[in-house]
């Protein structure tokens, strides 16, 4: 359970859960009661990861764990490592980025902030990961994660800066950072950033969320070889599934699209209203299949409790599980020991908004005192340095976490 020593890749592995539930603890909170205008009216254009929010507009997952859910469909990494041809890898890369944000839609709570040397682990043999991160930096608020296959055949890690902005009628969050994932069996590395997630109508009507701006490394949907030849096309929706296709097939289809869209464009704006709510793309818009193509990732359908549940998924609803055996295994650090975290879970709202408050005034003392001696906060798990798949510096795995050493860490819950 504990993987033991020396960071080596050892047989059975895992956090202390063998039967993984299916539900939470107890249904999520109202938001109906609470006048969001009331204490986002001063926050117009500002960062929000400085601003205190109600529990009430939380979920119970930390940061740290929400991008765990990149890993839910590493399927499509260990796929990638069975193909020995470069452009089927490419294309199982580039489904596995956008599965990355799939988890998303219809998650309108915010997760926790992580705390300052917050950890959050997650070791997964049915899926063949074992992953770890740390809040290496609280202002700016900053996450670093590394991932690595059970079998030594992947490494996948970055870290993540998440800028919130508040804009009159929707929240936008740009997820800044460069993830970067590598298949040493093939010498191939891949780098990419998130797109901006964006949440409408955060005042008044159907809260409803969007995906916009460039995947970069995949920005563009056409895959190039060295001379710069069109090798295939891949297009789909970041909620639904991700196909590829001919190159040429794409090209014509695109065209009579292009067409249809501008008819539409003219429909459209002939037809304005006053209607101050942000409408979001019918339900109906589904993906056309263009003649030809063939399907290389499809979502999995959530469960038929998620709405109950914060909108999660089933891999989403496992994060928080905490067994007795775990307790002495994990650090202290650890996200699933976090009391505010795990009295909103339990259903305690009232407790939670306490804990929360507790652990952040906890924290702004604990700062406070850094500044006024020579101490520095001391990160653990990670180190800055260059990555050479990017060419800038990043955050690196330092190495030691899997040794289950855990002295002298800090008390941060």
């Amino acid at each position: 359970m504990s993987g033991e020593g020396n960071d080596g890749n050892k047989a059975a592995q895992h956090n202390g859960v063998r039967k993984h539930r299916t539900s939470l603890p107890a249904p999520m909170f109202s938001r109906n009661d609470v006048s969001v205008w009331s204490i986002l009216k001063k926050c117009i254009g500002m960062e929000l990861s400085k601003i205190a929010m109600p529990v009430i507009f939380n979920e119970p997952l930390s940061f740290l764990q929400r991008i765990t859910e990149y890993m839910e469909h590493t399927y499509l990494i260990h796929r990638a490592n069975a193909a020995t041809d470069s452009v089927e890898r490419m294309k199982c890369v580039a489904a596995f980025a956008v599965s990355a944000v799939a988890s998303q839609w219809e998650r309108t709570g915010k997760p926790f902030n992580p705390l300052l040397g917050e950890t959050y682990e997650l070791i997964r043999e049915d899926l063949g990961f074992r992953w770890v991160s740390e809040q290496v930096s609280h202002h700016p608020p900053i996450s670093a994660f590394h991932a690595e296959g059970l079998n030594e055949d992947f490494l996948f890690h970055g870290s993540i800066y998440p800028k919130l902005k508040f804009w009159g009628k929707s929240i936008e969050a740009e997820p800044k950072g460069t993830i970067t994932l590598e298949l040493p069996k093939y010498n191939e590395s891949y780098t990419w950033t998130n797109p901006t997630c964006c949440v409408h109508n955060i005042i008044v009507g159907q809260l409803w969320i969007e995906q916009y701006g460039n995947v970069e490394n995949f920005s563009s949907s056409i895959f190039l070889c060295a001379l710069k030849k069109k090798l295939c096309a891949i297009y789909g929706k970041w909620t639904e599934c991700l196909y590829t296709v001919d190159p040429a097939n794409f090209d014509a289809h695109k065209k009579t699209d292009k067409k249809n869209s501008e008819e539409k464009k003219s429909n459209k704006e002939s037809n304005v209203d006053e209607e101050s709510e942000e409408k979001p793309p019918p339900d109906a818009e589904t993906v056309q299949v263009i003649p030809g193509s063939e399907l290389i990732w499809k979502i999995a359908p959530r469960p038929e409790n998620s709405a109950k549940f914060y909108a999660f998924s089933t891999f989403a609803m496992q994060l928080n599980e905490l067994d007795k055996s775990m307790e002495g295994v994990l650090p202290p650090t650890d996200s699933r020991l976090r009391p505010d975290i795990r009295a909103m879970e339990n259903g305690d709202i009232d407790l939670a908004s306490s804990q929360k408050k507790r652990l952040e005034e906890k924290q702004r003392t604990a700062r406070k005192n850094r500044s006024k001696s020579t101490e520095e906060w001391k990160i653990r798990w990670f180190q800055q340095g260059p990555n050479p798949h990017i060419k800038a510096q990043d955050w690196l795995y330092a190495k030691g976490y899997w040794d289950r050493s855990y002295s002298q860490l800090p008390d941060i819950y």
